[in-house]
């Protein structure tokens, strides 16, 4: 039915355009059609005009209809796939562009130099540098939202506007697990952010023809649902991302800078990289070294040796944190629990190793 109205609706149009161009067009085509057939003249030629206009348009029409629903299909499908912080920033940027536009044109204008189709250009021009200007800068406009979004409604009448700081995790750390513990013992404050190019990792990992990489990736699928739902702790799924860059850790990096927070990882070389970026970072690594019980030289140990060491007649026992023990003269007591006596402490970038020799040969010397 609407298409019917369509065609008569153009079918009107033209024959208004035909009966308006009967005199400049219309006349000279139907002498030429009565010197043809032998007439002087074809009465009523403003009336065949405009049922030749209504008859070109009316066969048009159809067509002119599916090219346009085409067109319009076609807008609302390339719509639908750019997302909402795309559309609200360029059209941010946008409107901006269009102000410019007018601040600079209406100088001009008083100043008596009114060129059409220079206002046209500039417009034009300005508008779409402001589109992209937005587009390009969505990210740091929807961070700004979101923390003063974040802000009012954390902030009571009367009280002082705080700050709360996003921790950001990476892949590594997820995986890792220790995050979990540690978000439930209350020492992680403000909001974990979670990006969705991280998700998108660890979807892939999780997928991996690799039974190791896909156990890995569905233990970190896991962390983040416990984080979630049983955790209490504020968890924000940021869902933009930064097309230009390739890598996941220097999205992050950019990232941290755009929402002024710290990365949450256990990756040594994000570490360095958000040191030399000037990012804030929080290392699980190190927070494990630190919170190692402190062992001193002439501490007594109970500890088992389970291997060799490197050198001739070393032993090798562990913590139960993990703590290397480089037993002297241990090696004959592979397998067996026996006190020994911390002669040194080393640390390295690996984490802290402790020498020691058995308590046995010390009453024996």
């Amino acid at each position: 039915m609407m298409k019917k109205w369509f065609q008569l609706l153009f079918a009107v149009v033209g024959g208004a355009l035909g009966n308006g161009w009967s005199d400049t067009l219309g006349k000279p085509f139907f002498e030429v059609i009565a010197s043809v057939i032998g007439i002087e003249t074809i009465q009523g030629q403003a009336v065949w005009m405009f049922a030749i206009g209504a008859l070109v348009f009316y066969s048009v029409s159809g067509w002119t209809l599916a090219y346009l629903l085409r067109m319009i299909r076609s807008g609302e499908e390339r719509v639908a796939h750019v997302p909402v912080t795309d559309l609200l920033a360029g059209t941010t940027g946008m409107g901006v562009g269009l102000l410019v536009s007018s601040l600079i044109l209406q100088p001009l204008e008083r100043s008596g130099f009114s060129n059409p189709l220079l206002h046209m250009l500039c417009i034009g021009v300005l508008a779409y540098a402001g589109y992209r200007l937005g587009t390009v800068k969505k990210e740091e406009l929807v961070a700004m939202l979101e923390k003063r979004a974040g802000d009012r409604t954390r902030r009571a009448p009367g009280e002082v506007k705080g700050f709360e700081e996003h921790k950001i995790l990476d892949t590594s750390v997820i995986i890792d697990g220790r995050i979990a513990d540690i978000c439930k013992t209350g020492f992680i404050e403000g909001t974990l952010v979670i990006p969705e190019f991280v998700l998108e990792e660890l979807q892939h990992i999780a997928d991996s023809s690799d039974l190791l990489k896909r156990n890995r990736g569905r233990r970190g699928l896991d962390i983040l649902n416990k984080i979630q739902k049983e955790l209490d702790v504020k968890v924000l799924i940021y869902e933009g991302d930064f097309e230009e860059i390739s890598e996941v850790d220097s999205k992050l990096v950019k990232l941290a800078k755009v929402l002024q927070g710290k990365v949450i990882t256990n990756d040594f070389n994000l570490n360095k990289v958000c040191e030399l970026q000037g990012v804030s970072v929080l290392n699980i690594n190190d927070l494990a070294n630190a919170v190692k019980p402190v062992v001193l030289p002439g501490e007594e140990i109970l500890v088992q040796v389970i291997k060799d060491g490197k050198e001739h007649g070393q032993g090798v026992a562990y913590l139960d944190d993990g703590t290397m023990i480089v037993v002297e003269g241990g090696r004959d007591f592979i397998g067996t629990t026996l006190d020994v006596l911390v002669t040194s402490v080393l640390q390295t970038s690996a984490g802290r190793m402790i020498f020691a020799k058995p308590k046995l040969l010390e009453k024996a010397l």
